[in-house]
């Protein structure tokens, strides 16, 4: 997906994305049966299962391709989004979110717009690679209290 989709390379393959010069992110595309009811506990689960204080940055890797963002269908999911990342902000000012690497949310919220799969081998990555380098992981368990 991409922020711009208007300057996005179209269908793009694996390694254009990775050059880092596609206007695309490497996303999980989620489809929610009720998102009026789930779509804040999504955003959550986000941010406690990824580092969003690394700017184009997740781990090892690096470039635009890696950035943090969040891709909102509506009005509503973009106010709970922006709601959700100032909260994280809030819970780093104040010393209760202490697992990122750095102090300041990078996450950008951008409009949902055109998805286009991974390759088949780029699928289930680590089903196919158990040994495969992942640094996605919980940073924290539990919401910390405001």
């Amino acid at each position: 997906m991409s922020p711009e989709p208007e300057k996005a390379v179209k269908n793009p393959s694996y390694r254009q994305v990775c050059s880092g010069t596609t206007g695309h992110v490497e996303v999980l595309d989620v489809e929610l049966n009720e998102p009026e009811k789930h779509f804040e506990e999504l955003v959550k689960f986000f941010f406690q299962f990824h580092d969003p204080t690394t700017k184009n940055r997740q781990g090892n890797d690096r470039g635009f391709q890696y950035a943090s963002c969040v891709f909102t269908s509506d009005e509503e999911q973009k106010r709970i989004a922006q709601k959700v990342k100032e909260e994280v902000q809030h819970l780093v000012d104040q010393g209760k979110i202490t697992s990122y690497s750095d102090k300041k949310v990078e996450t950008f919220l951008a409009d949902y717009n055109t998805f286009y799969e991974a390759e088949k081998e780029h699928q289930e990555y680590l089903m196919k690679n158990p040994n495969g380098y992942c640094n996605h992981f919980f940073r924290f368990r539990s919401w910390p209290l405001n």
